[in-house]
């Protein structure tokens, strides 16, 4: 059987970044792996940045575009139903920050794929500047995918100081009591290591960390209508601008709550990948991309945003 394993986190976390060095990782260890990508936008930006990853033993597939569950659950079975006999023998799904872990494992216990996957691991993605506060919709994305995780993660830990490590812990058990979640996280459970120091012994860690059965209260909503994006193709703007403007997204309220913000832009020396939380934007240069913003939230005001992205 095919092992499959999930990256988990709610947006903005670091699910890509750690999705690059594990899946390198394991096609260093001679297996053929196999991404799934699904972005909540009509463009996938995330798949863009997995590119050189690409060869014999790595290919990705990708959902794009925000859809209601069943439609969903459905383009996830063909996808995987399409590559079953092609080899793989590991697929790594990372899906939308905004996902109901529950149409994952749904999935996995579908027939015929239940006779042709296994569940392998979980891995939770947590910010370690994770915001003191977010709605209760938000809240319960981010304990249902920690809830089953065989790792929880700390992205940016090297920002972060001891506090305000353990405040985001404290966050998480809070959002995993609110939705009675019979699982908390003990001070040390929680990964904290730097990414850039780690190595192929905590990597080898991660690949058998495997997934825990814990039960949570669902919280019923549409994530679709809780949770927009606002897209902007060829705004015109540079790199230089689009630095400057984006961290005002995140203080304006007529803006709506913007919970990141991503996309590329060209600038002189090429292409260049933006993302951004209310913690900060990062800048990195990258081979190709499209021109292309999106922008996260909740109660999202598409043209306020656009008004303040031109200054």
């Amino acid at each position: 059987m095919v092992q499959v394993d999930l990256i988990t986190g709610f947006l903005g976390a670091g699910k890509t970044t750690f999705l690059r060095k594990y899946a390198a990782y394991l096609v260093a260890q001679g297996h053929s792996v196999y991404i799934l990508e699904n972005d909540f936008g009509a463009v996938n930006v995330d798949a863009m940045l997995v590119q050189d990853l690409l060869g014999e033993r790595c290919e990705i597939e990708t959902i794009s575009g925000g859809c209601d569950c069943d439609t969903h659950q459905r383009r996830m079975r063909t996808k995987l139903i399409s590559m079953a006999m092609r080899g793989f023998d590991r697929v790594l799904v990372e899906p939308s920050g905004i996902f109901d872990v529950d149409e994952f494992f749904d999935v996995l216990r579908d027939e015929p794929l239940e006779r042709w996957y296994r569940l392998g691991n979980v891995i939770a993605i947590v910010d370690a500047l994770l915001p003191g506060t977010l709605s209760a919709q938000a809240d319960y994305i981010l304990a249902s995918e920690a809830a089953n995780a065989g790792a929880v993660v700390f992205s940016r830990s090297q920002l972060a100081d001891a506090a305000q490590r353990e405040a985001a812990q404290e966050h998480l058990n809070r959002a995993l009591a609110a939705c009675k979640c019979s699982r908390t996280f003990r001070p040390g459970e929680l990964l904290t290591k730097p990414w850039d120091e780690w190595g192929s012994e905590d990597f080898a860690a991660i690949d058998r960390c495997g997934c825990r059965q814990a039960s949570c209260e669902k919280l019923h909503f549409d994530e679709h209508r809780a949770f927009g994006s606002a897209y902007f193709l060829e705004l015109g703007l540079s790199c230089q601008q689009l630095e400057q403007n984006i961290p005002a997204l995140f203080t304006d309220p007529a803006c709506g709550h913007v919970l990141r913000a991503k996309g590329f832009v060209q600038d002189e020396n090429g292409w260049v990948k933006l993302n951004a939380t209310a913690d900060g934007l990062t800048a990195n240069a990258i081979p190709k991309g499209q021109e292309v913003l999106i922008v996260i939230g909740e109660g999202l005001e598409k043209e306020r945003i656009e008004v303040r992205l031109k200054g």
